[in-house]
């Protein structure tokens, strides 16, 4: 696993570490999602939790992690997060500071079988979030069927938003959605200033990109903060 800040710009604080996945020699997480089929599914699914858990626990994360799962590997949402409360236990990393991030980038076969999945870590205590939002194959149609605590901006969307009216409009309004709903946005593949200092205006606080940190394998790594980002308190929040 790599892991990369998401961090809270008002106060400086890292909000949560993402665990992402990498082979043993480092390689890529396209490279070893390529080799994900039917057949090994469930079982790479609950390698990654469990190894994410356990790194966590080791480098001492103060705060939350965020891990991918893949909706169609949870054949049954209460055993099969199972795995993950014993790893938790086991290292004493508090289930509280979890978060479990579907991509909106799987197409999801049963949308009411995600629902119960989503319900289920809820009421588990842990948060929820739909990554790459307004990536993949549902958009708000999945944020329609059930609302989790968090998503995040797909990197496409945040790619130069400065000097790209259409973008920063369609932002302007999943910004307004998720605070209707009470769900909070972070902005992620955030690469420039000015890609920070638009979405920060905007009301964006949560923020995750190489601006801030690259991930770093097996460590955790050191945040470099936006010139001037803790003075950026223009927009009405999220």
């Amino acid at each position: 696993m790599a892991f990369q800040p998401i961090v809270d710009v008002r106060d400086q604080t890292v909000f949560a570490y993402e665990a992402l996945v990498r082979g043993l020699d480092g390689s890529g997480a396209g490279q070893i999602l390529s080799q994900v089929n039917a057949d090994n599914r469930y079982q790479f699914d609950q390698a990654c939790r469990v190894k994410a858990v356990s790194l966590a626990a080791r480098l001492g994360v103060p705060c939350h992690v965020s891990i991918n799962f893949l909706p169609n590997a949870v054949y049954e949402p209460a055993a099969c997060i199972r795995t993950t409360l014993e790893a938790a236990q086991q290292h004493q990393f508090p289930t509280s500071h979890l978060i479990f991030e579907i991509t909106e980038n799987e197409r999801v076969v049963d949308k009411d079988h995600l629902k119960r999945i989503m319900q289920e870590y809820r009421r588990r205590g842990f948060k929820t979030a739909i990554d790459d939002f307004g990536a993949g194959y549902a958009g708000l149609n999945l944020l329609a069927e059930f609302q989790p605590d968090i998503i995040k901006l797909d990197m496409e969307l945040v790619r130069q938003i400065d000097t790209n009216p259409v973008r920063r409009a369609i932002v302007q309004g999943i910004l307004g959605v998720c605070q209707a709903l009470s769900i909070e946005v972070i902005a992620e593949g955030v690469e420039t200033d000015a890609e920070y200092h638009t979405l920060r205006a905007m009301g964006v606080h949560y923020f995750q990109g190489y601006l801030l940190a690259k991930p770093a394998f097996e460590q955790l790594p050191v945040v470099t903060w936006p010139a001037g980002c803790e003075l950026s308190e223009t927009g009405a929040g999220i």
